[in-house]
């Protein structure tokens, strides 16, 4: 692979070992309630995740009875969705796909899910992936948007990559999570520059028991997609 490619494939065999998440992200719970439309059956609400993994936010969605559709680079992780959805008797549109070239229609969602997905790419493709976002969500959807911050312990270890990624990451919470971009205020927000942003919250907290410490930092910002 390339340092820069979008898609690392460290995840394709973490997957293929068993790598699996049952529940969902208590930030992704949050989003989907506060920010779902209120007007439609929750059967009319359409949700999007780019790097949905094994599918454990969509699993919680779909049970909540929204329609759901995801995207992973990984088939053995879109496999087992479409496993565990079919067993639970749950819909769910999973496809292996790259999240730079989404195959879906314009203004198709109205909630899209980025959780710590798009920080394993490079600047310039999660750039691609974010105006892929766009383009998929209806005027007025919302975005939330979730990477590792620079202020992340193991944003200090690794060596640099191409289009802002680090490498061979060595200290910290993310060892073996292959190749991440970390982002700063400023580096969130110039990815967000074509949507109105709703919220941006900044995350973090220190194991104080780890010599040294352990520091856990992440953003979480909401975008909605302007009428124009």
């Amino acid at each position: 692979m390339t340092e820069a490619r979008a898609f690392d494939p460290v995840w394709e065999a973490k997957y293929a070992c068993g790598h699996t998440q049952r529940y969902p992200w208590d930030a992704v719970v949050s989003f989907v309630f506060r920010h779902a439309p209120k007007d439609r059956p929750r059967g009319e609400v359409s949700i999007l995740e780019v790097g949905c993994g094994t599918g454990a936010n969509l699993w919680f969605a779909a049970r909540e009875g929204f329609a759901v559709a995801g995207v992973d680079a990984s088939p053995s992780a879109v496999a087992a969705a479409r496993a565990r959805f079919a067993a639970e008797g749950l819909a769910g549109d999973l496809r292996v796909g790259d999240f730079t070239a989404l195959p879906f229609a314009d203004a198709s969602f109205d909630l899209a899910i980025d959780r710590c997905a798009l920080t394993c790419a490079g600047r310039s493709a999660a750039r691609f992936a974010i105006a892929e976002v766009r383009r998929v969500l209806r005027p007025g959807g919302r975005f939330y948007f979730n990477p590792y911050s620079d202020r992340h312990s193991s944003a200090a270890s690794g060596h640099a990559g191409a289009d802002g990624l680090t490498l061979d990451i060595a200290e910290g919470t993310l060892v073996g999570a292959g190749q991440l971009c970390f982002y700063g205020r400023q580096q969130v927000v110039d990815a967000l520059a074509d949507w109105r942003l709703v919220a941006l919250q900044h995350m973090e907290y220190a194991d104080l028991l780890v010599p040294g410490w352990l520091n856990h930092a992440e953003w979480r910002a909401v975008a909605e997609r302007p009428d124009a």
